[in-house]
């Protein structure tokens, strides 16, 4: 009887489950079966890892084989444990000096030449394991993301045998060790591109300062696109925490992390077409959706109204708690999705509902309708409501330099950002009920014009501390400590659009 063991990982999430291989060759008719619970690609292992070992030109051995991935109730998918079921089978059978080791843990998926050929999901995995303290070894095709994750040990290997020779000592693999890069914002678009429309670009800056969500409404042509784009250029560069959640999300989806984009704030802008799951996440195994890979960055909705309204309901609770949960019969997974939320919409189904030239065509009630696609609930989570007017043809071609850059923009901002964060922790649109009271307290006049202007605009509770906050990152770029009433007023102001969209 033969034992071997290694140890590997299981994907949950952005979670990495630590899974132990087992491998036992017995007495019996030959045949290999493969326990706990494992799912159709791997249970296909079986051929993969019996066709990479002949053409590595060691032995499959012709005995009972079993294989164990422990824990036995938690589901195992994918490729990743090739490398770890071969290996197994080759300590157990005599063809590896090495039967068992907790200083490594390995990950790959084989050919059936034995190339060890990349994994989906590799950040979780492999920062899990510098948690541990081990050395991963892993397809060189993945050291990109490896490399990024600081003091981690790893040795990349791009065949089956650089790994059986370094565990046999006969030709060791060169040990790596993980050291993010500093990221490159290069080739984000600049604020000063934008022509004219200096409200929205006051608007676009608080927003930014405070984390607040933003709705653009005006006719096509008039920069709401190009205002969107430019918000990442101007957000504070992203913490080391938050660059590994990001990188994580994207690792586990099946566009794959990019290690360019290191630090780099996401930004994603699902077509209105684009259904429920492809906006939360879904399918088994669960796997992110927009708003998680969104995380830390911005989600922009061109053309809101037009996205069904049901796959718009679902953004209004990871709008309140940043992230998403999906459940399927057999698995369950949380993602965080603390986004910025940015959409564009036009006036009316034309487009062109206020023009001086009279373009427009639509009736009341085309508008009405067009209007009603967005809910109550949905619009009183957005915090500001700007409106993007049309530009005179005089101000097409003004000088680029009418206006601050992004670099300009983004010291305003992360000046602003520093004092919250000093205040209280966090960015002002996460605070909650209790720290809305005690860090935006208003003077009895100001609070008197902040209920005038909740009874003429209709405005509920939540749009009433939607304000508050926002008028308290006013502040904040402005360097004061307490609200003034200029800063309520401006607050105000992004909120008018309430009554005229419910």
């Amino acid at each position: 009887m033969s034992l071997a063991t290694f140890l590997c990982r299981a994907q949950c999430g952005i979670e990495a489950p630590q899974v132990t291989i087992e491998v036992h060759l017995g007495s019996g008719l030959p045949s290999l079966s493969i326990v706990g619970l494992p799912e159709a690609a791997v249970r296909e292992s079986r051929e993969r890892v019996r066709a990479a070992l002949l053409s590595s030109r060691y032995e499959f051995p012709a005995r009972r084989i079993t294989i164990n991935l422990a824990p036995a109730d938690l589901p195992k998918q994918g490729g990743r444990y090739d490398l770890a079921i071969a290996l197994g089978i080759l300590a157990a059978s005599g063809q590896l000096r090495l039967r068992q080791t907790q200083a490594y843990e390995v990950a790959g998926e084989l050919g059936l030449d034995g190339e060890i050929r990349p994994i989906r999901g590799l950040l979780p995995l492999a920062l899990h394991c510098r948690r541990a303290g081990r050395t991963l070894i892993l397809p060189a095709a993945n050291r990109g993301e490896a490399a990024l994750i600081e003091g981690l040990s790893y040795l990349p290997a791009r065949h089956l045998t650089e790994v059986c020779a370094h565990l046999n000592g006969s030709q060791p693999l060169p040990l790596q060790t993980g050291h993010a890069p500093s990221g490159d914002r290069a080739s984000v678009p600049d604020l000063c591109e934008v022509r004219g429309q200096h409200h929205a670009k006051r608007a676009l800056t608080i927003a930014a300062a405070g984390g607040h969500s933003l709705l653009l409404i005006g006719p096509p042509g008039t920069g709401k696109t190009m205002l969107a784009t430019r918000l990442p250029g101007i957000l504070p560069p992203m913490s080391e925490e938050e660059a590994m959640e990001s990188a994580a999300l994207a690792s586990v989806s099946r566009q794959g992390f990019r290690p360019e984009h290191w630090r780099r704030r996401p930004f994603r802008s699902p077509h209105h077409t684009a259904s429920a799951v492809a906006l939360v996440g879904g399918g088994n195994p669960p796997a992110p959706g927009e708003i998680s890979l969104a995380h830390h960055g911005v989600l922009f909705l061109d053309e809101l109204p037009e996205f069904d309204r049901r796959v718009l309901e679902v953004l209004r609770e990871p709008l309140e708690s940043g992230t998403i949960t999906i459940s399927r019969a057999h698995h369950q997974a949380e993602f965080p999705a603390r986004f910025q939320l940015v959409a564009a919409m036009n006036p009316c189904p034309c487009g062109h509902l206020g023009d001086p030239t009279g373009q427009c065509r639509c009736t009341a009630e085309q508008i009405q309708r067009y209007r009603t696609r967005l809910s109550g609930p949905l619009l009183d989570r957005i915090d500001m409501h700007v409106e993007v007017p049309p530009l005179p043809p005089e101000q097409w071609r003004s000088p680029q330099q009418e206006s601050a850059t992004s670099e300009t923009v983004r010291r305003q901002v992360t000046a602003a950002r520093a004092r919250q964060l000093a205040r209280s922790g966090k960015t002002n649109h996460r605070l909650g009920a209790a720290e809305v009271e005690r860090h935006c307290a208003l003077q009895a006049q100001q609070a008197r014009l902040l209920e005038t202007a909740c009874r003429r605009l209709g405005l509920s509770a939540r749009a009433y501390h939607r304000i508050l906050k926002v008028a308290r990152t006013i502040a904040d770029l402005a360097g004061a400590e307490h609200i003034e009433t200029d800063h309520l007023q401006e607050a105000i102001s992004y909120r008018r659009l309430d009554r005229r969209l419910s």
